[in-house]
């Protein structure tokens, strides 16, 4: 696909006239390493001592060496055992922040008239938090179980089935996404996604094949390949020099 950087490290592909923010009713995002400057997993793990390995495991999930993610979220999960909510408050309080640009380019989206989702492969207790600071309209993640009983506040290693099913991976991110714009009665042509890794590629690309928009953050590779936008430096809100 034709691409032109049309400022540093900013990366349009497919050429298009102009595009206004107002053009589009929804914006989708992904979480970690997106919104936020952290993958809360790796972070959680810090606390038991096992980052390097989760890290591991979430670097090549996000750069798609790793096909099944739900099984490789599962397989992070399971090594958390143990850990406090007191550790991930501490992530929360200590490490997580959002990242350049988030706060203004929600701003901006929301007083153009978009309703904002926040759609990760994350832990519900960073993406509410997240969703109460920016004022999120709809949010979907994963639940992590916590132990009752002697072990009262640590992490089991698993995560709790949930109406719309077990885990948030990317081909939920999608479903989400059509939903949202189901919901709010607009085509995906009138959305945006925007995320970093392979697991936000069908999302992504549920907008961009409907004439909508797909937005890569810093991504990896094949997310920056597939991506009509792709901002490679510089904060979210570099967003706004294509949409004025």
């Amino acid at each position: 696909m034709k691409s032109t950087e049309i400022s540093p490290g900013l990366i349009v592909r497919r050429f298009t006239p102009p595009l206004r923010l107002a053009d589009f009713r929804l914006i989708a995002f992904d979480m970690d390493s997106t919104l936020i400057n952290i993958e809360c997993v790796d972070e959680i793990a810090d606390a038991a001592g096992r980052k390097a390995e989760v890290a591991a495991i979430t670097e090549a999930a996000m750069r798609g060496e790793i096909a099944d993610y739900k099984d490789s979220l599962r397989r992070r999960v399971a090594l958390l055992r143990g850990v406090t909510v007191a550790d991930m408050e501490q992530v929360l309080r200590e490490r997580l922040r959002l990242n350049p640009g988030a706060t203004e380019l929600v701003a901006a989206c929301k007083t153009a008239g978009l309703k904002v989702l926040l759609v990760s492969g994350g832990f519900t207790y960073f993406t509410d938090h997240v969703r109460d600071r920016l004022g999120i309209d709809y949010t979907r993640s994963n639940v992590l179980e916590i132990e009752s009983g002697p072990n009262c506040g640590q992490l089991t290693g698993r995560m709790v089935d949930q109406p719309w099913g077990d885990i948030c991976d990317g081909e939920e991110k999608r479903r989400m996404l059509l939903e949202t714009c189901a919901h709010i009665g607009i085509s995906p042509r009138q959305a945006i996604a925007m995320g970093d890794g392979a697991n936000d590629l069908p999302m992504m690309l549920a907008c961009s094949e409907a004439g909508g928009l797909s937005v890569a953050y810093h991504a990896k590779p094949a997310v920056r390949e597939q991506a009509l936008v792709a901002i490679n430096s510089g904060g979210l809100d570099r967003l706004l020099e294509v949409l004025r």
